[in-house]
């Protein structure tokens, strides 16, 4: 069973960091480089290399590449810096979807890395109101943004990280040169790849975010907020560029696994009271939200202002359905406001199996929690069929089945 990790984004997020927090957790940098090497970028004339450097006291890796025998930075490409020490191939994303195609990474891998050069080209592309296969992908082609975005899927399948949660980013604060003149942090492509991203700034005077950094977050994060429940097996830290005053300039990974293997993840819950709606049309909005994605609806008789009955209605939901989920509610109710708040959820692992009863074959719905059987639910259907068809309480048949399930079944 993969694992869960959360990206601690205190100090913003840069591929260079996202990079040496996986590092830092335990993927192996011969990995790394054999992951790279499969890529065959600019003949090989590189190499990536590893140091353990000191961020206002906490000890983080950086990683750093060299051309030539010359060390140069990665993720060199935030927008106050267009100018690179080194030269690197103008590539346009279809040639870079290329080299990922040709390499001997996994195909999960290979689709996520072209994905996250589409949407930063995408990005790019919306910026300056242009098709995307007419993108000038500089920063974009440039091999150490290859090998931070190869690096960084690479690295989460090595380390097997199924999901991730993510803090909100602090993205700094003041303004950039760029392209497009001086500009206020974030610069119009991090912002751009940042949509639907909880965002803040703690005042820094610094761009912290880099539009790579941008594009892996909010591609790898199922949701965002609080350190989900987890047994940590290992913590990471990414080193950025330079000190900052007051704080670590660190990226930090915390990788475990969901109590007795569970399932965790984050929902979305929304909430609303409606006192003055024509009841007909509560049928209509609990079917536009599940037609929209919503994983629940439900509605709770509630007393409001002045005595009123009402409803309480509770949506729950996946976080990136926020926006959707809320057009339809203030689009079908009269409600004019909206409660958000989000959860961790546990989902027991489930399977399906059929069981011979002595009046027939029955499906049963198995959960289990840490590879222990916790419940055997008969399907409903199946049962009232057979009951009425011989003639038994739908309960009897229930009993029957479970007990043929467990019969079949040794103990775990």
């Amino acid at each position: 069973m993969g694992k869960i990790a959360y990206l601690d984004c205190f100090s913003g997020a840069s591929g260079d960091m996202f990079l040496g927090a996986l590092l830092d957790a335990g993927l192996p940098v011969d990995s790394l480089r054999e992951a790279l090497g499969s890529l065959a970028l600019d003949g090989g004339g590189w190499t990536v290399e590893t140091s353990v450097v000191d961020r206002a006291g906490v000890a983080a890796t950086k990683l750093s590449l060299h051309e030539g025998g010359a060390a140069a930075k990665l993720d060199n490409h935030a927008h106050h810096n267009h100018g690179h020490g080194h030269h690197h191939p103008h590539r346009s994303l279809k040639e870079i979807v290329g080299l990922i195609d040709r390499s001997a990474l996994s195909s999960e891998a290979k689709n996520r890395a072209s994905r996250l050069f589409g949407r930063l080209a995408e990005a790019e592309a919306a910026i300056h109101q242009m098709p995307v296969e007419k993108v000038h992908l500089h920063e974009v082609g440039a091999l150490d943004s290859i090998i931070d975005i190869v690096g960084a899927v690479h690295g989460l399948d090595w380390l097997n990280v199924e999901t991730i949660v993510a803090s909100p980013l602090n993205v700094g604060s003041g303004t950039v040169r760029c392209a497009h003149g001086e500009f206020p942090v974030p610069a119009p492509a991090t912002a751009k790849l940042l949509e639907g991203v909880p965002i803040y700034s703690s005042g820094v005077q610094a761009e912290l975010v880099t539009p790579t950094g941008a594009v892996l977050v909010s591609d790898f994060a199922s949701s965002y907020g609080p350190l989900p429940p987890m047994r940590v097996g290992q913590i990471g830290y990414g080193a950025g560029d330079r000190d900052l005053e007051g704080s670590p300039n660190v990226l930090r990974l915390i990788i475990g696994e969901s109590s007795d293997g569970a399932g965790l993840s984050q929902v979305l819950v929304m909430e609303c009271e409606i006192d003055d709606m024509n009841p007909e049309l509560f049928g209509v909005l609990m079917s536009r939200l599940y037609e929209g994605g919503a994983l629940e609806v439900f509605y709770v008789p509630v007393q409001m202002k002045k005595n009123r009955p009402g409803t309480l209605v509770t949506i729950i939901a996946q976080p990136d359905k926020r926006e959707s989920l809320s057009d339809i509610v203030f689009c079908e109710s009269t409600t004019i406001g909206l409660r958000f708040h989000e959860m961790t959820r546990e989902c027991l692992e489930r399977s399906s199996t059929t069981v011979e009863t002595g009046v027939g074959a029955v499906r049963v719905k198995v959960a289990r929690r840490g590879g222990r059987v916790v419940n055997v639910a008969p399907e409903f259907e199946d049962c009232s069929l057979l009951a009425t068809e011989h003639g038994l309480p739908v309960k009897e048949v229930q009993a029957l089945a479970q007990k043929a399930y467990f019969d079949a079944t040794p103990r775990e």
